[in-house]
């Protein structure tokens, strides 16, 4: 029999996924644990993993003009490795912190501190949704193949930045933005000098929101001795740092734009720079509603940066059109 105020559906639902989520109500309840460690309960962590690729696919088809049926299997293909490949990290990521998440308040609700999975059993989850990944990467040009296996090693070097360095958001930005490259290789063939920078303008983006987000657990990192952004910058320093990493993310992305442009076509840059532009607003935006005290509005803030990171995609995808 269920506690008073409890559901069999909330049974094992991790702290800060989101209310109401479909994996706490709806998936089998066999599923739940690997759904979690996947993070199948808390989307966002997916949009950030995706949406570069998107920019770098976007960008890479204005640049060159051409729209194939390839592209669209690209856009999928795309989305579909990023829940899986955000799901391996995760779950590679809550192996590797097992020791630490129970620890923790907001985090010592997932499934293997709470003796949902075993260390072994999610081991081999991670491996599976690796596998399933690796299956359609292999779909894609060669170089983006090669891409795509390097990208593994910035995904298992991720967990253990936080014990080593006051940057452990540097390796989560090298890691999730690893798609502006792939997918603008997938499209073109090779990588280019374009890519790169919007590589490089998702890692400040990267910064911004992540430091954001780790300002939830400030408290707790101290004590048990793991290092973050939000530690080194403290509450005062905060918003000078994010102002800077908004400046970085802005500046390389329209630098990526002037880069892939076609050359004549202005209607095409006028909308393409919109995206940065848009970009920059959303993010000024966070910064006025910050309360690094306040773990709602963190958190808030923090899946707020899908909507920041879906806008270039829309002008992007606008600028094909023009």
């Amino acid at each position: 029999m269920s506690q008073p105020g409890t559901t069999p559906e909330a049974e094992g639902q991790v702290s800060d996924a989101v209310r109401g989520n479909w994996v706490d109500h709806y998936a089998p309840a066999w599923t739940r644990p690997y759904l979690r460690l996947s993070r199948a309960d808390r989307p966002i962590g997916t949009w950030l993993l995706l949406l570069p690729c998107w920019w770098g696919l976007l960008l890479a088809m204005v640049s060159d003009g051409q729209a194939r049926w390839f592209d669209l299997w690209i856009f999928l293909g795309c989305g579909i490795g990023a829940f899986l490949m955000r799901g391996a990290g995760c779950t590679w990521n809550d192996i590797t912190d097992r020791d630490f998440d129970g620890s923790v308040a907001r985090t010592a609700s997932r499934p293997i501190p709470s003796g949902q999975v075993s260390a072994r059993q999610a081991l081999a989850w991670a491996v599976i949704q690796s596998l399933v990944s690796f299956g359609i990467l292999v779909t894609f040009p060669p170089m983006a193949i090669l891409l795509g296996v390097v990208s593994l090693l910035p995904v298992a070097v991720y967990p253990f930045a936080k014990r080593f360095t006051w940057w452990p958001q540097v390796f989560l930005g090298i890691a999730f933005n690893w798609g502006a490259l792939l997918a603008w290789t997938a499209h073109t063939g090779s990588l280019g000098l374009p890519a790169v920078l919007l590589y490089l303008s998702g890692m400040a983006w990267t910064l911004f929101y992540d430091t954001i987000y780790a300002h939830q657990d400030k408290e707790d990192d101290a004590l048990i001795g793991v290092k973050s952004t939000a530690r080194l910058f403290g509450d005062a320093a905060t918003p000078k740092w994010l102002a800077g990493f908004l400046g970085i993310a802005v500046a390389l992305m329209g630098l990526a734009i002037v880069a892939a442009a076609p050359r004549g076509e202005i209607l095409a840059l006028v909308v393409l720079i919109a995206g940065p532009w848009a970009f920059g607003w959303h993010m000024m935006w966070q910064m006025r509603r910050l309360d690094v005290n306040d773990n709602d509005r963190l958190l808030m803030l923090f899946r707020s940066n899908r909507d920041a990171g879906m806008l270039p995609v829309l002008f992007f995808a606008a600028a094909l059109l023009a």
